[in-house]
């Protein structure tokens, strides 16, 4: 397991720098074995040293790509894979470990498939809309030329991953129970961003 400061969600790209005695030796039995480990948020506590409090929710990570560097450190690039839940962590030793089991989201049923496909829509346009403000007004901004995909639980997590949202809403967001759930919840994340950016906007 890999605890961090920031969100992994299914599909989102994960660059690390690992330096860590610790974590050197994660990445060296994980390359020797199925490249993949778990990646939850600390919810509080230090990022480094041990001693934090982690989250229950994460996602299963995979390295594709992984350079030693001379002094033993290394770089890696690592892809969100799937959702997990963990069931149980286990002792420190020789790194962070758990007991996981995997969470797949709750697949939209009947009229819930039309509902997430609208969803995703608005969530576009909404998060294109953010774009536009946050650039105006010289704040960082997800690309303006993002386009979503069409199956709406992918979008969901293109989303996720894109919108500029801090740490603890990106958790949320990642345990919603699926797709309608996790639109609705940016639905209302991003609408609340344009009124405070258009608000921003028309004081300047």
């Amino acid at each position: 397991m890999f605890p961090l400061g920031s969100v992994l969600v299914p599909g989102m790209i994960l660059p690390l720098h690992v330096f860590e005695p610790r974590y050197r030796a994660l990445v060296r039995d994980c390359l020797a074995g199925d490249r993949e480990f778990g990646v939850v948020l600390i919810a509080r506590g230090p990022e480094v040293g041990g001693g934090d409090v982690r989250t229950d929710v994460g996602t299963m990570a995979r390295i594709v790509r992984a350079d030693q560097l001379p002094d033993g450190r290394f770089a890696v690039g690592a892809v969100g894979m799937r959702r997990i839940r963990v069931d149980a962590w286990l002792e420190d030793d020789p790194y962070p470990r758990a007991e996981l089991s995997d969470w797949p989201d709750r697949e939209a049923g009947g009229g819930e498939a039309g509902r997430a496909a609208e969803l995703a829509g608005v969530v576009d346009r909404l998060l294109r809309r953010v774009a536009a403000l946050r650039a105006e007004l010289g704040d960082p901004a997800p690309p303006l030329d993002l386009s979503l995909a069409g199956d709406p639980l992918v979008a969901s997590y293109q989303a996720t991953a894109i919108a500029p949202l801090g740490p603890a809403d990106r958790q949320d967001l990642l345990a919603a129970p699926g797709a309608v759930a996790r639109l609705e919840a940016l639905e209302r994340l991003l609408g609340e961003q344009v009124e405070l950016l258009a608000a921003r906007l028309g004081e300047g």
